[in-house]
């Protein structure tokens, strides 16, 4: 590799890294760039100008500082279109959420994380819609995330004990042997459960979605009011996405 290419991929990396301080904070300040990657002002102002000119961020007459524009959507929609599954998926979690009238929700790993790509509601929901693709979500205390890690090799769960899990509600697990134990249950029963482990008053019912090969390559939940997801319509819930997902799984 001769200098010249080097110094082109450096410099890709610097515009790439500038892009994902919007993952983090999303709307910032030339300044503000520039802490976050040590980076020489002139430099970030260049590159954001250029993603401008691209469509790809938008800049606040008024403040002067950034946030992700329409170009960067339509890049995420090119990259949901790329994942089969979700096209798949689509139509059976429509129909599961119209049965259940509760939300459905469809999930793959990304980097120890959730990365949500589809979310499907109730034909007559009354309650917001709101969009999840692209959301990313901690697996230890999501019910999806809960049916993809149960289900990974024993090293992925050894190193991914490894961390410290914050606490978001007062049923978060967070003690490393009690998520153990959890996950161990959880593969033993075939399903996961979100007992209001992320958010306070939603419960959700989880099972993964695995390959030909038998490997896990997505997860399916429905989730709802805490007060309607009791231990009866809890098994009901999951027989029902048990058998959606067997349906994907023959299409995968």
């Amino acid at each position: 590799m001769n200098e010249k290419q080097e110094i082109k991929i450096k410099s890709l990396q610097k515009a790439i890294e500038v892009l994902n301080c919007f993952v983090k904070k999303p709307v910032l300040g030339v300044t503000e760039i520039s802490e976050m990657l040590d980076l020489y002002k002139s430099n970030v102002h260049n590159i954001l100008n250029t993603y401008k000119y691209m469509g790809f961020v938008e800049q606040d007459e008024e403040t002067g500082k950034y946030r992700l524009s329409v170009g960067i959507f339509d890049l995420s929609r090119a990259l949901g279109d790329t994942f089969a599954i979700t096209k798949i998926a689509q139509p059976y979690m429509q129909e599961l959420a119209n049965i259940t009238n509760d939300n459905v929700y469809l999930a793959v790993p990304h980097d120890g994380q959730v990365l949500y790509l589809e979310a499907t509601y109730p034909a007559n929901a009354t309650h917001l819609m709101r969009s999840l693709f692209g959301k990313r979500a901690d697996m230890y205390c999501t019910g999806i995330g809960k049916a993809m890690l149960a289900n990974m090799s024993e090293e992925f769960i050894d190193k991914y004990l490894e961390q410290d899990f914050p606490q978001y509600t007062e049923q978060t697990i967070t003690d490393k042997k009690k998520l153990r134990e959890e996950l161990q249950i959880t593969k033993k029963r075939g399903y996961a459960i979100d007992n209001m482990e992320h958010e306070f008053g939603v419960k959700c019912v989880a099972l993964p979605i695995f390959d030909a090969r038998g490997k896990v390559t997505a997860a399916m939940s429905v989730s709802g009011a805490s007060i309607e997801f009791t231990d009866n319509r809890i098994v009901e819930v999951a027989e029902l996405l048990k058998q959606y997902i067997q349906k994907i799984e023959r299409r995968i």
